[in-house]
């Protein structure tokens, strides 16, 4: 009999070589598997994530969920085991009991990224594993007005990585906002959507950048969406700015329906 358990975790993504398991790479699901392994003395425990985040990019709200063999150890009890066992890049911060029926992965109904640009002139050394790096004069009224073109349901094709596996490339948006942080010099990008396609975030900020810079007419992104071709938008901005932020389980709620 085995007790499955959600847990909601959040990492510092630069030192990972993503969140997915690979051979011989330091990453965050090997990292939880292995601290599993040491607590069942031996048996291999599979995790599986909400989504996997690309090497350099971090989470705020991860979700993971695992089968844990044996007797059931009480929510509170395994938050305090795992986090003992964790490197100081990773912390788990909520923990609960699911029944079989959870998927971290199948039951989404929505994430939230958020990504930071930082706008010094030069690389802030602080800054540099935790933002993006946008030197130039941006309107972010601009960016603003334009992102409203990426609301409601797409074909996000242009939007999409060639590295992705996935063939349907329709995904819904349903809240898009950015401000300007004035006393950290950031503009900060959020998304919410159904889901989103490999480096597809990251590649709309590098198009609402160059809008915001006057590289692009402000409604360009309606001819990109159209044109379902990946060379409309040949930035990537950088993984280091990039953070999941949250994991939607039910309804969106309305205030995040802008679509």
């Amino acid at each position: 009999m085995a007790t499955r358990y959600k847990m909601t975790m959040a990492y510092d993504g630069h030192l990972f070589h993503g969140f997915q398991l690979q051979p011989d790479q330091r990453t965050v699901q090997g990292t939880v598997e292995d601290a599993l392994k040491k607590m069942t003395k031996g048996k291999r425990i599979i995790v599986q994530g909400s989504g996997r985040t690309d090497a350099g990019v971090h989470a705020v709200g991860q979700v993971i969920h695992f089968d844990y063999p044996g007797k059931t150890i009480p929510a509170n009890r395994m938050i305090l085991a795992l986090n003992s066992m964790m490197p100081t890049d990773i912390i788990f911060n909520d923990c609960e009991i699911v029944n079989e029926n959870f998927h971290a992965r199948y039951s989404i109904k929505g994430k939230w990224y958020r990504y930071r640009v930082s706008l010094d002139h030069f690389v802030n050394p602080f800054k540099r594993f935790y933002t993006g790096h946008f030197p130039y004069v941006l309107d972010v009224e601009k960016m603003q007005e334009a992102a409203q073109d990426l609301l409601g349901k797409h074909d996000f094709t242009s939007f999409a990585a060639s590295g992705g596996q996935i063939e349907d490339k329709v995904r819904t948006i349903y809240y898009v906002n950015i401000v300007k942080d004035e006393k950290e010099n950031e503009i900060i990008f959020d998304f919410i959507g159904s889901g989103f396609l490999y480096n597809m975030v990251r590649i709309m900020v590098a198009a609402l950048l160059e809008i915001g810079n006057g590289r692009r007419p402000i409604h360009d992104l309606k001819r990109v969406i159209a044109a379902k071709d990946r060379q409309e938008v040949r930035q990537t901005a950088q993984a280091s700015g990039l953070y999941l932020y949250h994991v939607f389980y039910d309804e969106i709620p309305q205030k995040y329906r802008l679509d």
